[in-house]
């Protein structure tokens, strides 16, 4: 009887220490997915979704993900955003315009 109550209690901490742990881990695995995305040959709208849809899964906000978002992004639209005149401040100008750009 008393090894089962020590048992119960053991397997109860266990599922606790695994609840507790395993949210913060799927949010670093969600994070370095986002981290590893690149655009290569995919058109703009479409690394826009890709991208749009890890980000919304890393729980990524404001400047950092902007910040995420240029580091991946095709380098001749990111310089020619970057000397615009009124240059993107939100994620969604940013995809909106390099979505533009790769148009024409």
């Amino acid at each position: 009887m008393f090894g089962r109550i020590i048992y119960w209690k053991i397997w109860n901490f266990l599922l606790e220490l695994k609840k507790k742990f395993s949210k913060r881990d799927e949010r670093l695995v969600k994070v370095a997915k986002l981290k590893r995305i690149e655009q290569e040959e995919k058109i703009m709208e479409e690394f826009v979704q890709e991208f749009g849809r890890a980000a919304r899964k890393s729980r990524y906000k404001r400047r950092i993900l902007v910040k995420e978002f240029k580091k991946v992004m095709n380098k001749v639209i990111r310089r020619k955003l970057i000397e615009a005149e009124r240059p993107s401040t939100s994620i969604e100008q940013w995809y909106i315009c390099t979505t533009n750009l790769d148009r024409y």
